[in-house]
């Protein structure tokens, strides 16, 4: 295991930890049997370092405080670890049973009552994917596992999305972005919307990129300065501008990162004008997001329509209009 490898064990068991309720004392871990091994070890080193003396187990049976699951390849597929067997790697290297070889239906439902959701595919580079809400606000790991999610995927990210962009340019063009106004893209990823949010605006309006990890913003640098766009390093739920300076925000593929959709929302509107325009895009349906992580599609995600209704609603905004089509998604909603 090398530096970064080291330490990003350490900043996501850290995570962890921060994530326990006071007096836990069991930890219930789920998945491939040498990943649990792997970092129930781990954890339960990481925990005695701190002080913390918990039991981490993954006796099906027992019952524990909080519980985890570890997902390893979408869709319950076989995944060698880099070093599997080795002093690095998890276990003894004798092939893995993934979790889904039990029945992908029970990956996901095992997956879904878990409290947290710990992305192993890379045993290197794990990241906490996935906190429940009663544990949610626990902790700092939002900031530190997104950047982490997102960091490693800057540089080659345009290479396997790059081909989205006649998409990102007809989901502005659908959006109808007031000309002449201030349009925040949140979440701006390498700036794939840049160039068609300035169109929409045009030379008199202003383009802001946000996003809240720098090697994103830093892969983005040059559509921002050909889009004549300013750059700023925020978190999403706390945007650092004033009381409705916006006319129109763009967020593509934003609300699912989000640990708790209604308040991220109520951030959002806090930020833009009575009348302005929230525009949340996915360059893909619901249903294939859903499959590209191994994952059935829930009528009670954030992104479905009856949630996404009410948490709009709830959180100063109205929805009016609701497109999740095979070849995109597609919502607007409007500053009440």
């Amino acid at each position: 295991m090398d530096d970064s490898s080291r330490h990003r064990w350490e900043q996501m068991l850290d995570g962890v930890a921060g994530l326990l309720p006071a007096g836990s004392r069991r930890v219930l871990v789920d998945g491939p049997a040498d990943r649990v091994s792997l970092f129930a070890a781990r954890l339960t080193e990481r925990l005695a370092d701190r002080g913390h003396p918990v039991l981490v187990t993954a006796d099906a049976g027992a019952a524990g405080d909080v519980s985890i699951f570890l997902r390893t390849a979408p869709g319950g597929r076989r995944f060698e670890a880099p070093g599997a067997g080795g002093a690095d790697g998890p276990g003894s290297g004798r092939p893995e049973v993934q979790a889904g070889e039990r029945g992908e239906g029970g990956r996901r439902e095992r997956e879904a009552r878990a409290d947290i959701v710990i992305d192993l595919h890379d045993v290197r580079w794990p990241v906490i994917r996935r906190v429940a809400a009663p544990l949610a606000a626990g902790g700092s790991w939002y900031l530190t596992e997104t950047r982490a999610f997102f960091a490693c995927r800057a540089a080659t990210w345009d290479a396997k999305f790059g081909d989205d962009i006649p998409a990102y340019l007809a989901a502005v063009r659908s959006a109808g972005i007031r000309r002449g106004g201030v349009v925040i893209d949140v979440g701006c990823g390498t700036g794939r919307a840049l160039a068609p949010l300035r169109d929409a605006v045009g030379p008199a309006g202003a383009v802001i990129a946000l996003d809240v990890t720098p090697e994103m913003l830093d892969a983005a640098g040059q559509a921002a300065a050909v889009a004549g766009a300013v750059s700023v390093l925020a978190d999403a739920r706390a945007l650092p501008l004033r009381d409705g300076c916006a006319d129109a925000i763009f967020a593509a593929g934003l609300v699912n990162h989000l640990p708790d959709t209604e308040a991220g929302l109520r951030e959002l509107a806090r930020v833009v004008r009575t009348g302005g325009k929230l525009v949340l895009f996915h360059p893909s349906c619901r249903a294939a997001l859903a499959a590209r992580h191994g994952n059935a599609l829930s009528p009670d995600e954030p992104l479905a329509e009856g949630p996404l209704r009410r948490s709009t609603r709830v959180s100063g905004w109205v929805l009016t209009a609701y497109d999740d089509a095979p070849h995109r998604f597609f919502a607007l909603a409007e500053r009440r």
